[in-house]
């Protein structure tokens, strides 16, 4: 996720230049026909065209701001994500064989709470389509027979959340875990998995992709419409006004579309691995484990994205 302005004019010009050019090209036929052609051209009143420019900017407005519910949904969703996780953890560290002794944790709390952070980096994963058994950071915190067990799983973030609610309900068995206790705890479990659908809803739904065909056909057919009534007035400016116009639809309506998937490594994507490292850092905390031997909290990088 960009976190930094450090985009320039030059840079969207670059990142959109096949519509730069086509735009460019639309226009200056319809100004090389009225200019150099004996060929009567037509003239159109502005009144309709700016009505015309008027709905299509609507229009792409309205694609836009649905794909940012999208993002915003997703990032809410991670929001739910960090303050459930350390719910999870104190949960864990204070309910299970009754609280944490002086010590540290137990060998059970441990493997919970540190199969809870690579639950985290495995779902982080999934949603940039990565795999989590080559993932530095899912290995790290899985036992090998576990990561074994994940790398066949047609869902291994469900798998995850199974090993956790079969070991919780195990130590309820053996009378280390208060029932009404286990209970709090698998409330806190669904709400994983609530996240965790939420997300997969958002990655496998693709925004309907009639609304980018329609945009873009409503964008050309303006760059060819508008020369058309800016000629007479305007001459030769009429094909930049023509391009800054519809490069200003374009933006819009590709704004639309990066936002589409909030979960990408684009630069418009969510800072999954930002959240997740925060995550992974606030939890190994509450193990014990000394500030100076967590990884450092991600930061931008030169361009300004936060990945």
């Amino acid at each position: 996720m960009m976190v930094s302005n450090k985009s320039s004019f030059m840079r969207l010009l670059v990142w959109q230049w096949k519509s730069v050019g086509i735009f460019f090209v639309l226009s200056g036929l319809v100004y090389l026909n009225w200019r150099y052609t004996m060929v009567p051209h037509i003239k159109l009143p502005t009144l309709p065209v700016s009505v015309i420019g008027a709905a299509i900017g609507i229009f792409v407005s309205f694609r836009t701001n649905s794909c940012y519910d999208r993002w915003w949904e997703g990032r809410k969703l991670w929001g739910r994500m960090i303050n459930s996780s350390r719910h999870f953890c104190t949960q864990v560290l204070t309910y299970v064989d009754g609280g944490m002794d002086p010590k540290g944790p137990n060998e059970l709390q441990r493997t919970i709470v540190r199969r809870h952070i690579a639950y985290v980096h495995t779902l982080r994963c999934l949603l940039r389509k990565q795999s989590p058994v080559q993932d530095e950071h899912v290995r790290a915190f899985l036992s090998p027979k576990e990561l074994e067990a994940v790398a066949i799983e047609s869902n291994a973030t469900h798998a995850l959340l199974h090993l956790q609610q079969r070991d919780l309900s195990k130590a309820t068995d053996d009378q280390r875990l208060d029932g009404l206790r286990l209970q709090s705890l698998d409330r806190t479990i669904a709400a994983f998995l609530d996240i965790q659908g939420g997300c997969e809803r958002i990655k496998k739904t693709p925004f309907p992709r009639g609304y980018e065909f329609i945009a873009k056909r409503l964008i050309m057919g303006f760059a060819i419409l508008m020369p058309f009534a800016l000629l007479d007035d305007l001459g030769w400016l009429a094909i930049p006004i023509t391009v800054l116009i519809c490069l200003g639809f374009e933006l819009i309506s590709e704004a639309g579309r990066v936002l589409e998937d909030p979960f990408t490594m684009f630069w418009n994507g969510l800072p999954l691995s930002a959240i997740s490292r925060g995550i992974e850092r606030n939890l190994r905390q509450r193990l014990g484990e000394d500030a100076s031997d967590l990884p450092p909290a991600l930061t931008p990088d030169e361009k300004g994205i936060l990945m």
